[in-house]
C-alpha cells in the first residue's frame, strides 16, 4: 500500500506510437506538481412534459471528452528526453561522445506532428490504495524554464490531452539515480552566434515556448474525441532577464533594438572527463522588448529585461541536453 496522500503520487510517461493509444509508462517523473484533469462536454434535454419541473437525469448526455493540465517539476541530469522531444519536434537520437558514458541530445524545434505521450498518474486514496488516470493523446503546447537565485531550474509544461481513461493498471514506479540543475551551474551569454559573452550581474532567467495548435478538432464519427491537435500559427518563444545594473549592455541592445544570439546553459557533475551533464537553450536571435533600469530606492538598481526569441534567418533555435541517458 502507498502512503495515503500526495507522497504516494507517481506519475509516468511514454512516447505513443499512434495518437490517442496507450503506451504503458516506462519513465517516471519526480514531479512537485500536476493538474492534469479530464474534461467532458455535457448537454440536458430541454424537452417540455406536463408537469415535470425538473429535467430529467435520463436525458443528460455526454457529446465531447477532452483532458488537460499541467506538470511542474524540476529539470534534472536523466529522464528528460521524450518531455523535450515532445515539445521540440525533431526525432532524436542521443550521439554518444567519444567512448565515453555521455550522450547528447540535440533537440532542434520543428513541426510536433506525430510526437504525442500517454501520461499516466497516480493519486492515492487516504487508505493507501492508488488510483491511476491515464491521459492519452497528450501535446505539450507550452513550456516554461525558469532558475532564480538559490533556487532550482524548473520547468512547467501545459498539456493538451485527446482523453483520459482508468482502466489500463498502475505502472510500478521506479526511477533512477539523478540531480537537479540549480542556479550554481547557471550561466547566461550572449553576442554573436557561436561567439557569445559570458555576461556578469544574472540573477534569474526564464524561457518560455509556447506552441500554438489547434485543439478543438471535434468531428462527427470519433464517438466525441478530437482528431490529433496541428500547429496553427508560429511558435513564440519569450523570457526574461533578471539582473543587477553591473553593466549596459544587455541596456543598449534594448535602445538600439539589435538582435544578439542568447545561450543559457547548466553545467552540473562530470559524466566523463570533458562531459559534464549539461541542459543549455540556445535562441540564435533575441531582441529587448522591455528594460527599465529603474532607480526605486537606495538598494542596487535591478532592471528586469523582457525580450521576445526569434530566427535569424540560418540558426534554429535548440534545446541541448547532455546525460547519461542511451535512448530517450
Amino acid at each position: 500500500m502507498a502512503i495515503g496522500s500526495g507522497l504516494g503520487a507517481q506519475v509516468g510517461i511514454a512516447a505513443e506510437s499512434t495518437y490517442g493509444t496507450y503506451v504503458a509508462p516506462t519513465k517516471f517523473i519526480e514531479f512537485t506538481k500536476e493538474g492534469l484533469a479530464l474534461k467532458k462536454t455535457t448537454a440536458q434535454s430541454a424537452g417540455i412534459a406536463a408537469g415535470r419541473l425538473l429535467p430529467l437525469s435520463s436525458r443528460r448526455v455526454v457529446t465531447q471528452r477532452q483532458a488537460a493540465g499541467s506538470l511542474d517539476m524540476e529539470v534534472t541530469t536523466k529522464g528528460m528526453g521524450v518531455l523535450l522531444q515532445t515539445l521540440m519536434g525533431t526525432t532524436v537520437t542521443p550521439v554518444q561522445q567519444a567512448t565515453t558514458d555521455a550522450y547528447l541530445q540535440t533537440h532542434i524545434l520543428a513541426d510536433t506532428a506525430g510526437k504525442s505521450l500517454t501520461v499516466q498518474k497516480g493519486v492515492p486514496l487516504t487508505t493507501g490504495t492508488v488510483t491511476r488516470k491515464n491521459f492519452l493523446g497528450c501535446k505539450i503546447i507550452s513550456a516554461e524554464f525558469s532558475c532564480e537565485v538559490g533556487g532550482m531550474l524548473t520547468a512547467s509544461f501545459e498539456i493538451d490531452s485527446k482523453d483520459c481513461e482508468e482502466t489500463s493498471v498502475l505502472a510500478a514506479a521506479s526511477y533512477p539515480s539523478m540531480s537537479p540543475f540549480h542556479f550554481m551551474q547557471m550561466g547566461l551569454k550572449t553576442g554573436t552566434y557561436g561567439t557569445e559573452i559570458a555576461r556578469s550581474g544574472i540573477r534569474k532567467v526564464s524561457i518560455k515556448i509556447e506552441r500554438p495548435m489547434a485543439v478543438e478538432r471535434f468531428y462527427a464519427g470519433a464517438s466525441g474525441l478530437k482528431a490529433e491537435p496541428i500547429s496553427n500559427d508560429q511558435v513564440k518563444v519569450t523570457g526574461s532577464i533578471e539582473m543587477d545594473y553591473v553593466d549596459t549592455v544587455l541596456d543598449d541592445l534594448h535602445t538600439s533594438d539589435a538582435a544578439t544570439s542568447l545561450v543559457w546553459d547548466f553545467s552540473g557533475a562530470e559524466i566523463a572527463p570533458t562531459y559534464p551533464s549539461r541542459f543549455t537553450v540556445k535562441l540564435p536571435a533575441i531582441r529587448f522588448d522591455e528594460a527599465p533600469p529603474s532607480v526605486e530606492g537606495f538598494d542596487v538598481v535591478k532592471p528586469t529585461l523582457s525580450f521576445t526569441g526569434l530566427y535569424d534567418g540560418t540558426n534554429p533555435l535548440a534545446i541541448e541536453y547532455m546525460s547519461n541517458d542511451v535512448t530517450l
